[in-house]
């Protein structure tokens, strides 16, 4: 390797533990070496320093053992006679650059730094952190996001593993220009990577760049700004420390493991626009130990031999030298380029509209301000329905508008509008129409400037002004599933066409028709049990990430993520069959009320290599089912209660457990069997199998109020088959206590049934 880039690393790196260490004795003779740190709503206390070193550091104090490591970490300047191109003393100073780093990161939030709206970011729900003490306290002004919280990162879970968000780029710097930054960023999107941004170049950010250009930025849109200094970088770096420790079952100081972990299940990379500085090298050396390949947009010396990474270490393409005439030609094949080094799989599937296309827009927001029509909300209805039909009836590729378009409806208005696509095909069955159905959410929102919520006939459709001013039209409503559905559903969808109604009697024709079906629908599925079925379904999606972690999926318990259902899993099956999702012959039932079967426990050991013997079905406490991370809520029992509290993982509160969802996160997940605890899908509460071997529905004693409000009329119907229609209201919930002692107390105050029922131990 280089010399060059070894002495500019091992240089930033012994200047950064140097400051980090300056900073720490100051923090300490001010706040005390008791005075708490942490990251807020993470649960393995600070990541980097957790994973590699195994250490819980709480308090200022327990970070100083932390930076000694560091130090010890440190190589002198590479000599001119004696240095050889090793780049293990690059390594180690990368490392102890990270750590340095996440101790700064820690301090920044000891010296109490306040949210405060970023200028240009305040609707797109990014934070950024300033601090009120300028003076002797930590520099803040590139603190804004801050770490990603645990809810965020599960929420994404299922998307890293089966595709659709391929991997991440963590960018550090500043573009060429604007416009280069929007061009790059616009194809990482297009791609469905996940974007970190950090950095700058003499004060000016790619964050800055993105805002003058009014890009959306924030969670929903894959665009997450941690912030405008090098430092914010070890955010990217916990990012990936913290999945392998919640996808892959890791623990604390399994530094080896973490480390291939990412270099082989994470496909993440760095991209450094601008000027590379000291403290950059030494980050990108860091950066290298996960296995994440470094491209810069300037000319650097460059690390060609594989090994510690899939294939080259870093990579010059200077923008200047990159062919195309324009900045988006030059923007797409850097983006490729980096795709190429780190090995990241792409599913694109092309569709023929004016807008750009990706996964990454269906968060996407179309405010009021921004919108140019609107179909659905308060003023308007709009409904989706797709139905399976004789191939006679579908004229493949067929897309009909019928009625107006909403060129003469007023900026800012609104009309009611009907999608109906009729499919037919071979392999086509009836009960695949819900879950197709359930794709036009998705497919739709994959274009820039539309905004899709809801389904059924409570859709609500927002087109921005941007996307009709490039010419996006109603008729590419249809163009955009017919692509989709193709792409996505081929093996049991040959013929697809697509209606977009506006015309009202037809409109009025089609919503009934669309409702009969529903109703008929929530029967068909309403009615199926596990006893009704021969098979039930192995979902191994989130092996890509929790290699042990096995789901089995009956109609009467969904899988742990909320997003597969028996029958979506009949239609993977069908659509892949050798994929993610395998029938599993249930075989003789040997305890009907733990939901012990003789072909599960069998696919349980064979697709957890060993790990899990037996998995119980219906129970928490004996040989529960395991999870990855990707888990709606977990439940957990309380033993002072005799009961069971289930978390939602939207909620950020404590818990009568003495734990927040995030650590709670940390038991339940990485593909281990933890009787007491488990990951599950919201709705397997509602379920008659919920439980049945503890005590089912009743033993539940304190879940998050969120469910109570989403899922309130189920909830009411589940306390009335259980015979105590005042169940919920006996239920505490964080509003009511978050502790046992005040836990005890609501459930002696309202009569739960929970104490008088049967010891859980």
């Amino acid at each position: 390797m280089s010399r060059y880039i070894a002495t500019r690393a091992i240089r930033g790196a012994n200047a950064i533990v140097a400051e980090a260490d300056g900073l720490l004795n100051k923090a300490i003779a001010e706040k005390g070496g008791d005075f708490p740190v942490a990251f807020p709503n993470t649960a393995y206390y600070l990541p980097v320093m957790y994973g590699m070193l195994g250490a819980e550091v709480s308090t200022l104090g327990q970070i100083e053992p932390i930076l000694e490591h560091a130090k010890n970490l440190l190589h002198p300047l590479p000599d001119e006679q004696l240095w050889t191109p090793y780049l293990g003393e690059t390594l180690d100073c990368g490392m102890s650059t990270l750590l340095a780093a996440e101790a700064i990161e820690a301090i920044r939030f000891v010296y109490g730094e306040q949210p405060e709206p970023y200028p240009g970011l305040e609707l797109a729900g990014a934070t950024s952190f300033t601090s009120p003490d300028n003076g002797g306290g930590p520099a803040a002004d590139g603190h804004l996001n801050g770490p990603i919280d645990d809810i965020q990162l599960r929420s994404w879970g299922i998307q890293l593993v089966d595709g659709r968000m391929p991997g991440f780029a963590a960018i550090i710097g500043a573009a060429h220009s604007n416009k280069a930054a929007v061009a790059i960023i616009r194809e990482l999107q297009k791609r469905n990577i996940l974007t970190f941004l950090t950095g700058n170049v003499n004060g000016r950010s790619i964050i800055d760049q993105l805002v003058e250009e009014g890009v959306e930025i924030g969670y929903d849109t894959y665009i997450v700004p941690f912030g405008r200094d090098t430092i914010s970088a070890i955010y990217a770096a916990g990012f990936a420390t913290r999945s392998a420790l919640t996808f892959g079952g890791m623990k604390g100081g399994q530094w080896r493991e973490i480390l291939l972990y990412n270099k082989f299940r994470v496909f993440a990379f760095g991209l450094a626009l601008g000027e590379v500085d000291d403290l950059k090298y030494a980050t990108a050396a860091g950066v290298l130990s996960y296995g994440f390949p470094v491209i810069a947009d300037t000319i650097i010396p460059e690390i060609l031999p594989t090994g510690v990474t899939r294939y080259e270490h870093v990579i010059s393409m200077p923008w200047n030298e990159i062919e195309g005439k324009t900045e988006e030609e030059k923007a797409a094949k850097l983006v490729q380029k980096c795709i190429e080094v780190r090995g990241v799989k792409i599913q694109i599937t092309e569709v023929p509209i004016p807008v750009p296309y990706g996964s990454a827009f269906e968060g996407e927001v179309v405010r009021r301000a921004d919108m140019r029509v609107e179909f659905g909300g308060k003023n308007s209805r709009a409904f989706e329905y797709l139905l399976m039909a004789d191939k006679d009836e579908v004229e493949d590729g067929k897309i009909e508008l019928i009625g107006p378009g909403f060129e003469e409806i007023e900026e800012g208005g609104y009309m009611n509008m009907g999608i109906v696509v009729e499919v037919a095909g071979r392999k086509m069955e009836k009960d695949f129409e819900p879950v197709l159905e359930r794709q036009i959410h998705y497919f739709v929102n994959g274009a820039s400037g539309i905004q899709h919520i809801g389904q059924r006939d409570i859709a609500w459709i927002r087109i921005s002004k941007t996307a009709v001013e490039k010419g996006l039209t109603l008729k590419h409503f249809g163009d955009i599933l017919y692509a989709r559905f193709h792409g996505d559903f081929g093996t049991i969808v040959d013929k697809v066409q697509v209606k977009i109604i506006t015309e009202p009697d037809l409109y009025a024709e089609w919503l009934e028709k669309a409702r009969a079906a529903y109703d008929e629908r929530n029967v068909r599925i309403g009615a199926m049990t596990d006893e009704s079925v021969e098979e039930f379904y192995s979902c191994t999606l989130c092996q890509s990430f929790a290699p042990d972690h096995v789901c089995v999926v009956s109609p009467q318990r969904l899988g742990l993520c909320g997003a597969y259902n028996w029958l979506d899993c009949k239609a993977s099956f069908q659509i892949n069959p050798t994929g993610p999702n395998q029938p599993i012959r249930k075989g003789q039932c040997l305890d009907p009320v733990k939901g012990y079967f003789v072909g599960v426990n069998d696919y349980a050991k064979s697709g957890s290599h060993g790990s899990v013997e037996m998995v119980a079905m219906y129970s928490i406490m004996e040989n529960p089912m395991t999870a990855c991370g990707c888990f709606e809520c977990i439940m957990m029992v309380i033993p002072e209660a005799n009961g069971f509290m289930i978390v939602s993982r939207e909620d950020t509160s404590m818990t009568p457990a003495g734990m927040t969802f995030s650590t709670l996160a940390g038991m339940a997940g990485g593909g281990l069997q933890t009787p007491g605890v488990m990951g599950i899908g919201k709705f397997y509460i509602i379920s008659p199998k919920f439980i049945p071997a503890d005590g089912g529905f009743k033993r539940v004693v304190w879940m998050s109020s969120i469910f109570k409000e989403q899922m309130a009329e189920q909830l009411k119907q589940v306390a009335e088959r259980e015979g105590d229609p005042d169940l919920i209201d006996k239920i505490a919930d964080e509003r009511i206590c978050t502790d046992v002692e005040g836990l005890l107390k609501h459930l002696q105050e309202k009569g739960h049934p929970a104490l008088t029922m049967e010891s859980l131990l």
